[in-house]
């Protein structure tokens, strides 16, 4: 579908982007169909800039589990001094806004341990089989109706993977543990919202990880979290040598490629740290109402064009 353009200024138009990226990348609601949305009334941009903005969202995740992160290359490593954080990492009494407590706390080196391999295992996971669909060429044109019905799709199937996974913690109880069945589970579940435009990882990853045996949805999400950071640096840095061999990265908007990272990474800060609250005490039965309706919109409006 050709775009539109609207004659508003390229930095605001990227700001807008910007904005969209950072706060649809890690909710459970598709960044890709939002932002098609967006490009088709803002102008088609760059994979440059694409590559930008998506880089923003991850630098506001690692920022939001600097202290989890510090924690699990001390005990990954076997360094104490790396094991407890510095101070300026510390969380005060009560927590902190920027900082949200760990969803599963790790008590000793070795659970700290056995946490980042199990992260290491999911990424690993992702990277190979991400590696061998690239290679066969397997990629769906990303359009408004397959990601529409993507929306659709998915929303319906979190409706239903809630029900279950509210019937699995009340069976089995909260566990916050992660065990290596979910890591592998997280791990094929990125590479499958990958394939699909508009499954939206993190929903693929927290839905999985809750039908797999982790009822408590803070560990949940924030392994999908964790789990998110090596993916989308390794798929950044990867569009990031494609675009530089190509000779993209001549002519582009520099100003505007600024406005939309700073943008990307404060929004994205801001939601994430949102969520990360929000689950604490609620299901994400809203979000799956949201890409409902979304979906069926896109739907009508894809239908009328």
């Amino acid at each position: 579908m050709p775009a539109t353009p609207l004659a508003a200024p390229d930095l605001l138009a990227a700001l807008l982007l910007g904005i969209i990226e950072g706060i649809t990348e890690f909710l459970p609601i598709s960044s890709t169909g939002h932002l098609l949305i967006a490009e088709h009334w803002l102008g088609h941009r760059s994979d440059l800039f694409n590559i930008a903005i998506q880089a923003g969202a991850i630098l506001a995740v690692v920022l939001i589990y600097r202290r989890r992160l510090w924690e699990l290359a001390g005990a990954f490593l076997g360094h104490r001094a790396l094991a407890t954080p510095p101070a300026s990492m510390a969380i005060p009494a009560g927590g902190h806004a920027s900082d949200p407590m760990p969803a599963a706390p790790l008590p000793d080196t070795q659970n700290a341990r056995d946490y980042g391999w199990k992260l290491l295992g999911a990424f690993l996971v992702t990277a190979m089989l991400g590696v061998a669909v690239k290679q066969a060429g397997f990629a769906l044109p990303v359009r408004i109706e397959p990601i529409a019905w993507a929306l659709v799709i998915g929303g319906i199937w979190m409706l239903v993977a809630e029900w279950l996974a509210a019937r699995r913690a009340g069976a089995l109880g909260e566990r916050a543990r992660i065990t290596w069945l979910v890591a592998v589970l997280v791990g094929i579940a990125q590479v499958v919202a990958g394939v699909f435009p508009g499954t939206s990882r993190s929903a693929a990853a927290i839905f999985v990880a809750l039908l797999a045996g982790t009822t408590q949805r803070a560990a949940a999400t924030e392994f999908a979290f964790l789990v998110g950071i090596p993916t989308m640096f390794a798929a950044t840095g990867y569009e990031l040598l494609d675009v530089w061999r190509s000779g993209a990265i001549a002519g582009e908007n520099w100003p505007a490629l600024a406005v939309a990272f700073v943008a990307s990474a404060i929004t994205a800060f801001i939601a994430v740290t949102w969520l990360l609250r929000y689950i604490q005490t609620h299901r994400f039965t809203v979000f799956s109402v949201y890409r409902l309706i979304l979906g069926a919109g896109l739907l009508l409006w894809s239908s009328s064009q």
